[in-house]
């Protein structure tokens, strides 16, 4: 098991935490490893909903390891380059909705893991940034596509050129950010995750698979995707449930098949 990357059940939930509070959770290889080890896991688990945090009230992810990073060469900086990308790729796709919940900086490689998850719930003391130009380098984990998807051009280039560091409220009027939470953000992001896990699992994660999956694409062939997947809906026994609770004015029971 690692030592610097955790997850917890929470009902429904996991919850997985980098934990490496003394370095500000900054990401190495082995927090990378971590990171790929917990997402391998909750693939083949019965999870509704993950949420991914950092330890401590500093930061969820203060960048990548500087220490880490200064002495490697062309190749090897492009190795490490390809290994967080990969992983970070690894949890967009899992199936389930993941909730980032940032308690802190969010900064270069964290606001690239922040951005790979589904929704970014942003606390009181959240910070947001892609500040790699100021050590010479650019964004390696995904964040100038990422960024450039989430918030458009003007502002990617925005954070990304200038190193400029935001709050939760202006990452949010950005669109970087999903809700602003007052109070505990971890608490915050569980309870969302418990919300999201009562709802028909089948339909929740076709509505992420196709959102994922079609959002770049012509309308034409997106809607032709909806459509399938609406479709697949009504194979299910969650959609009978679903239905029929409403209809019997009951809370639903939904089975997840």
């Amino acid at each position: 098991m690692s030592q610097v990357v955790r997850t917890e059940r929470r009902d429904r939930t996991a919850v997985v935490t980098i934990d490496r509070p003394a370095a500000r959770n900054a990401i190495d290889l082995a927090v990378l490893q971590g990171l790929d080890d917990a997402i391998a896991a909750l693939e083949s688990d019965d999870v509704r909903a993950v949420v991914v945090t950092g330890a401590g009230d500093k930061a969820f992810v203060a960048g990548a390891d500087i220490s880490a990073m200064r002495s490697l060469g062309p190749v090897d900086a492009e190795l490490f380059s390809a290994r967080g990308q990969a992983v970070l790729d690894r949890l967009a796709r899992l199936p389930v909705p993941v909730i980032a919940a940032v308690n802190g900086a969010a900064l270069g490689g964290g606001c690239e893991l922040a951005m790979a998850c589904d929704i970014v719930l942003a606390g009181a003391h959240a910070r947001f940034g892609q500040p790699e130009v100021k050590l010479g380098v650019m964004p390696g984990f995904g964040g100038t596509q990422r960024l450039v998807r989430r918030v458009g051009w003007s502002n990617a280039l925005d954070l990304c050129l200038t190193a400029r560091v935001i709050d939760g409220s202006e990452a949010l009027r950005m669109g970087l950010v999903s809700r602003v939470v007052e109070g505990d953000v971890l608490a915050a992001a569980v309870a969302l995750g418990a919300e999201i896990a009562a709802l028909g699992p089948v339909a929740v994660r076709l509505c992420k698979r196709v959102l994922h999956e079609n959002a770049d694409l012509p309308l034409a062939i997106a809607q032709a995707a909806e459509r399938t997947a609406f479709g697949l809906c009504f194979a299910t026994a969650d959609q009978k449930e679903g239905m029929a609770a409403f209809l019997e004015k009951r809370p639903a029971r939904f089975a997840g098949r």
